[in-house]
C-alpha cells in the first residue's frame, strides 16, 4: 500500500425516512411497476390478440425492462453505494428491492421464453418463417454470406484487447459480440468486441422467400457465422454475443448552475458513462467469456440475465410491422368530426368547449391545426406553449419558427430534463433560438409535465381574445396515435386567463398561489385534491351516496393514499383507474374496502388522467377534471402540472362513457386484489376499451353525417 493511501474503513450504512406511515398500507413501487409490465407480456400470450401484436407486446414488454433497469434499479444500485440509502413507503431497503426486482424478473424471462417459442411456431404456420443458422440451406448460407460482404463487412469495426489498446468502452444497450481469438504463428488468446451497429437490420429476408411465405434469419446470427471475414487468418476460439445496460439515473443539480442548457449537455455525456449495471447472454457459451466481461465491467452475478434463445426482442418490431394485414389489429384511422373539418378552427373553438380524445380523434386535424393556423393567421398575436417530448420533425417547432418569422410573438417553454430526450429537445431549443422564438427552460428545481399551450388573437370587434388548449398527453404526433390522451379546447377567460398566469410562473415573472380553478402543481394541486376528498367524506359522513372515479397512470402518493383510506371508511365508494403501478391497497378490511383497483391494458397506452367527485345527486353528477398530473408525490411536489375543471355538460357526459367503459370492461380490464395480485377478468367478451371507444366515436360521427 502507498505511504498516501489509508486502509479503507467500512461505514455504517445509515438509512434515511421520510415521513413514517404504516408500511403495510402500501404496496412496494418497484414490485408494483413489474406487476404492470407482466400484464403487458401477458398481452403478447393472450391469443385473442392478433398473431403479430403479440411479438410486438414481447418487444414492448423489453423495452419497458430496459429503461426500468436503467432508471430504477440504477437508482437503487446507486444507494448500496453511497453512505445513505432510503426505506421505501413499505419498509423495504434498497437491498430488499433489489432481490425481490431480480427474482420478478427472472420468472417473467422463463415466460418470455415460452411465450416467444409458442409465436416462432404460429408464425412459420401463418409463412413467416425465422430460421437458425442450422436451418438454412446451402443456397441461403451463400447468399447471406454475400449479403454480409456488401451489407455489413464494411460497417463492422473489430476492437481487441492488448498492452496497447486498453478495454473498449461498451455503450448501453448495444448489443455486442465478444471473441477469444487466437494468433496461430506466436500462440496466445486475445479478446475482442465486434459492437453491431444500431442502424443495421435486425432481421434479413432471404431471397428464396416467395409469395405469401417469408424466411427470415437474425442479422445476429448471420454475423456470428461471418466473423471469419473480420479475423483473416486468426483462429475464432469462442463468439458470444451480449448486450451491457448502463445506469442512467443521473440527477440533474440545477440550483445553483448560470446556464441549464450547459448543465443538461454535460449530463448526457455523463450518463453515457455511468456504471453498467446489467449484463445479457445466451445459455450456450462458457463461464469463461463471462467472467471476463464481469470482472472487466465489475459486475457480479446478480447483474446477470442468461436467454436461452435470444435478448434482442426490441428486434422484433421488424417483423411486426410485416405487411400482413390478418395477423395485425384491424386499421384504425383517428376521426375529425365536423368542427374541425369545414370552420376556422378559432371559430370551433369560440362557438363552444371542445374536447378531443386521442386517438380516437385525429391529432393533427385538432391540436396541430391549432397552432398550424395560428402561426398562419394574420390576427394571431402572440402564441405560447411548452413542449416536454415532441419527437423527429416536429409540426408544432416548424410552426413556431415559422410565427416567430411572420412577427407573432412566441414563447415555448422546452422541457430540457424529460429523461432520454434531452438530447432532441436541446436541438429544438436551438433551432427555435435562432429564429427568433422565445425559449425558456422552466424553473430551477422543477420539472415543467404541463401540456398547455395558448393563443392570443384579435377578434373582428378588436377585442383580444385567448384561446387554451389543456392537455394529458405531449405535442407529439407520434405518441399520439397510440396513447390515449385527452385535450380541452377553451375561451372560458377563467381558464385562459389562469393559463396565461402560469406560463407568466413559467417564465419568471409571477409567484401567484390563488388559482381559483386550476389545479397547478406545485402551487395547490395537491391541496385541491385534498380538499376534494375532504368535502367527499363530509357528504359520506351526512348520509349522501357519493363516489370518487379518478384514472391515472400511477398511484404513490402517501398523503393521498391516506386521504383516500380515510374517505372509504367513512363510505366513500372509491374507483380507481390506475394504469401502471399503484402503492395503495384495495379492499383491506378496516382500512380501504370501498377502494377498487383495476388496471386497462390493451392496443393503446392509456395516458390520459381523468379525476371525478360525485355531488351526492347522481353516480356520475358532480365535478370532473383532466389533466396532465398523476397522484404521485413528484407530480404534486416537483413538476409543474395543470389540471383543469370540467363546465360543459356535454364533455362531462364524454368523460363519463369513458369512465363507465373502462370500469365495465370484461377484455382488458385487471382487478388488484389487497394481496398485491392482479387478475384478469374471465369474460368471454372480445371487445374491450379500445375497441368499444372506437366504435363509439364511428357511432357519433355517422349520427353527425346523416
Amino acid at each position: 500500500m502507498g505511504k498516501n493511501k489509508k486502509p479503507k474503513v467500512k461505514k455504517k450504512k445509515k438509512f434515511k425516512f421520510g415521513k413514517r406511515y404504516i408500511a403495510s398500507h402500501f404496496f412496494n413501487r418497484e414490485q408494483s411497476w413489474l406487476e404492470f409490465n407482466s400484464r403487458v407480456l401477458n398481452e403478447a400470450r393472450d391469443s385473442r390478440t392478433p398473431l403479430l401484436e403479440r411479438l410486438r407486446f414481447l418487444g414492448i414488454y423489453s423495452n419497458n425492462l430496459d429503461e426500468f433497469i436503467m432508471k430504477r434499479v440504477g437508482g437503487l444500485k446507486g444507494q448500496l453505494e453511497s453512505e445513505y440509502s432510503y426505506i421505501s413507503i413499505d419498509g423495504k431497503t434498497p437491498k430488499e428491492q433489489l432481490e425481490l426486482i431480480r427474482a420478478h424478473i427472472l420468472r417473467d424471462n422463463d415466460i418470455q421464453h415460452d411465450i416467444y417459442f409458442n409465436i416462432i411456431g404460429e408464425l412459420a404456420e401463418n409463412g413467416v418463417h425465422l430460421l437458425d443458422w442450422t436451418d438454412l440451406t446451402d443456397d441461403e448460407v451463400d447468399y447471406c454470406r454475400e449479403y454480409f460482404k456488401k451489407n455489413i463487412f464494411p460497417i463492422l469495426t473489430p476492437l481487441s484487447v492488448d498492452p496497447g489498446k486498453p478495454f473498449p468502452f461498451i455503450s448501453s444497450l448495444s448489443t455486442s459480440f465478444g471473441l477469444f481469438v487466437e494468433n496461430p504463428i506466436v500462440g496466445g488468446k486475445v479478446f475482442s468486441r465486434v459492437k453491431i451497429p444500431d442502424l443495421v437490420d435486425r432481421w434479413i429476408t432471404l431471397d428464396t422467400s416467395i409469395a405469401g411465405s417469408s424466411r427470415l434469419v437474425s442479422t445476429l446470427d448471420l454475423i456470428a457465422n461471418n466473423l471469419d471475414l473480420l479475423y483473416p487468418g486468426m483462429t475464432i476460439l469462442e463468439v458470444m454475443p451480449f448486450r451491457v445496460t448502463r445506469n442512467a439515473d443521473l440527477d440533474h443539480d440545477d440550483e445553483d448552475t448560470e446556464d441549464l442548457l450547459e448543465l443538461i449537455e454535460e449530463s448526457i455525456n455523463n450518463r453515457r458513462l455511468l456504471e453498467p449495471i446489467r449484463i445479457e447472454c445466451l445459455t450456450d457459451h462458457s463461464s469463461e467469456m463471462l467472467r471476463y466481461l464481469m470482472d472487466e465491467m465489475d459486475l457480479s452475478d446478480e447483474d446477470l440475465y442468461i436467454y436461452e434463445d435470444t435478448f434482442d426482442f426490441a428486434s422484433l418490431f421488424s417483423i411486426a410491422d410485416l405487411d400482413l394485414p390478418h395477423l395485425k389489429y384491424k386499421d384504425w384511422r383517428p376521426l375529425t368530426f365536423p368542427w374541425f373539418s369545414y370552420k376556422n378552427i378559432f371559430d370551433t373553438i369560440k362557438e363552444e368547449e371542445r374536447l378531443v380524445h386521442h386517438p380516437y380523434e385525429n391529432f393533427q386535424t385538432s391540436v396541430e391545426r391549432f397552432i398550424v393556423e395560428a402561426a398562419k393567421d394574420p390576427s394571431v398575436l402572440s402564441i405560447k406553449m411548452t413542449l416536454y417530448r415532441t419527437g423527429d420533425n416536429s409540426q408544432f417547432i416548424k410552426s413556431l419558427i415559422d410565427a416567430a418569422e411572420n412577427g407573432k410573438q412566441v414563447v415555448c417553454l422546452i422541457e430540457l430534463k424529460a429523461r432520454f430526450d434531452e438530447k432532441r429537445n436541446i436541438h429544438w431549443a436551438r433551432k427555435m433560438e435562432d429564429a427568433g422564438v422565445h425559449v425558456v427552460y422552466g424553473i430551477v428545481g422543477l420539472k415543467t409535465h404541463t401540456k398547455i399551450s395558448m393563443v392570443v388573437r384579435r377578434e373582428a370587434n378588436g377585442e383580444l381574445l385567448r384561446y387554451a388548449h389543456v392537455a394529458s398527453g405531449n405535442y407529439n404526433s407520434k405518441t399520439a396515435r397510440i396513447y390515449t390522451d385527452l385535450g380541452l379546447f377553451t375561451t372560458d377567460v377563467k381558464i385562459t386567463s389562469e393559463v396565461n398566469e402560469v406560463f407568466n410562473y413559467l417564465t419568471g415573472s409571477s409567484l401567484k398561489m390563488d388559482y381559483d380553478h386550476l389545479l397547478v402543481a406545485p402551487v395547490n394541486a395537491k391541496s385541491k385534491f385534498l380538499k376534494k376528498i375532504t368535502e367527499q367524506i363530509v357528504k359520506a359522513q351526512n348520509g349522501k351516496k357519493v363516489r370518487i372515479v379518478a384514472k391515472m397512470n400511477s398511484l404513490e402518493d402517501a398523503v393521498l393514499i391516506e386521504a383516500l383510506y380515510a374517505a372509504s371508511k367513512a363510505g366513500v365508494e372509491i374507483i380507481l383507474i390506475v394504469r401502471g403501478f399503484c402503492s395503495l391497497k384495495p379492499g383491506v378490511a378496516d382500512l380501504s374496502e370501498n377502494i377498487s383497483v383495476i388496471s386497462v391494458i390493451g392496443r393503446f397506452l392509456e395516458h390520459s388522467r381523468i379525476y371525478f367527485f360525485s355531488d351526492g345527486e347522481g353516480d356520475w353528477s358532480g365535478d370532473y377534471y383532466i389533466g396532465s398530473a398523476d397522484w404521485m408525490h413528484r407530480n404534486m411536489h416537483s413538476r409543474v402540472e395543470v389540471i383543469a375543471p370540467i363546465e360543459s355538460k356535454k364533455i362531462k357526459k364524454q368523460l363519463k362513457q369513458i369512465l363507465d367503459i373502462m370500469i365495465k370492461d370484461e377484455r382488458s380490464a385487471w382487478d388488484l386484489d389487497s394481496k398485491g395480485r392482479y387478475t384478469q377478468r374471465s369474460g368471454e367478451e372480445k371487445t374491450g376499451t379500445h375497441r368499444k371507444l372506437m366504435k363509439s366515436n364511428l357511432a357519433a360521427l355517422k349520427k353527425l353525417e346523416i
